[in-house]
């Protein structure tokens, strides 16, 4: 298959790269050289504008930061709408409101193309492998268009419905429980720093205990490591939590945890840490509670 994958970030790269690993025609677009050039050595091709994507692809992903991206890279002045022939399938899969992605696939079935709802999780050692969740929900022609993309990134594919925006939901759901669930582990190893425990056995203990999760096994690895390299920003919590916010006061309903988690994430982000590794939300109870965090080893 001729695939692209716009935005190679944590999550794109590993899908573009999967992509190529299993014998596609890869392209990718991104502005940075360095991601580009990483793609090319694996045996991709890439481009800086989405403009320039060759004409004849069969299916595109879209993994750039937020709505508003998608909407420059399909239909603004560099924008790779124009490029896309009839019957080539598009997978959303940027965390976005569902009102937003039904509402951009419309426009892109409006012009015969096929969209797939398709958000991803599983970070990036997930990505790398081509074991992806995939929260998907489309029409079956979409779902069985995009099925080598599919194949090639995904370890667990969720069929969710033919109805554009419940993979979205699915989606929004995951993201509330993971940025709390990473505000949780943070407050958690400040209060055991602060108390006295040592990090790494702390650590030790929790990840073979109840009290263990997914993020707090990834990201306190991270804080142990002295390593804020964004996998996953602070700010796409602040984006992503927003969006869980904004849905459910346009239904009334009450999410204090998701709430507090949010603010806890623009904190961070305020105190100049929104471009680092999530984990390191844990910096809003370092200046808090003057706790000393463990360094990154000398080089």
């Amino acid at each position: 298959m001729k695939a692209a994958v716009i935005g190679l970030g944590t999550m794109g790269m590993g899908a573009a790269l999967s992509l190529a690993k299993a014998g596609h025609e890869t392209w990718g677009c991104d502005l940075r050289e360095a991601a580009r050039a990483e793609l090319e050595a694996a045996g991709g091709h890439a481009v800086g504008r989405a403009a320039d994507l060759p004409a004849d692809l069969e299916g595109v992903v879209l993994l750039v930061v937020n709505a508003a991206q998608v909407e420059d890279v399909l239909f603004g002045a560099d924008g790779c709408i124009e490029r896309l022939p009839a019957g080539a399938v598009v997978l959303l899969s940027v965390t976005m409101a569902p009102a937003v992605t039904r509402s951009l696939a419309a426009r892109l079935e409006a012009r015969g193309l096929l969209v797939l709802d398709a958000p991803v999780s599983g970070g990036f050692a997930a990505a790398r492998a081509g074991t992806m969740t995939v929260m998907g929900s489309g029409s079956a022609a979409a779902f069985e268009r995009a099925r080598p993309v599919l194949d090639a990134i995904g370890g667990k594919i969720w069929q969710l419905g033919d109805a554009v925006g419940v993979g979205s939901t699915v989606k929004m759901v995951n993201q509330l429980l993971a940025g709390v669930h990473i505000a949780a582990a943070a407050e958690a190893m400040a209060l055991g720093i602060r108390a006295g425990a040592d990090p790494q056995a702390l650590y030790d203990v929790i990840t073979t205990s109840a009290g263990n999760s997914w993020m707090f096994q990834n990201r306190v690895a991270h804080i142990l490591a002295g390593d804020d390299t964004p996998l996953s920003a602070v700010n796409i919590f602040v984006k992503d939590l927003g969006i869980v916010l904004d849905q459910a006061r346009s239904l009334t309903f009450p999410l204090p945890l998701a709430a507090a988690a949010h603010q806890l994430f623009l904190a961070a982000s305020a105190a100049g840490h929104g471009g680092r590794d999530d984990a390191f939300v844990i910096r809003v109870w370092e200046a808090l509670a003057g706790i000393e965090l463990p360094k990154k080893p000398a080089a």
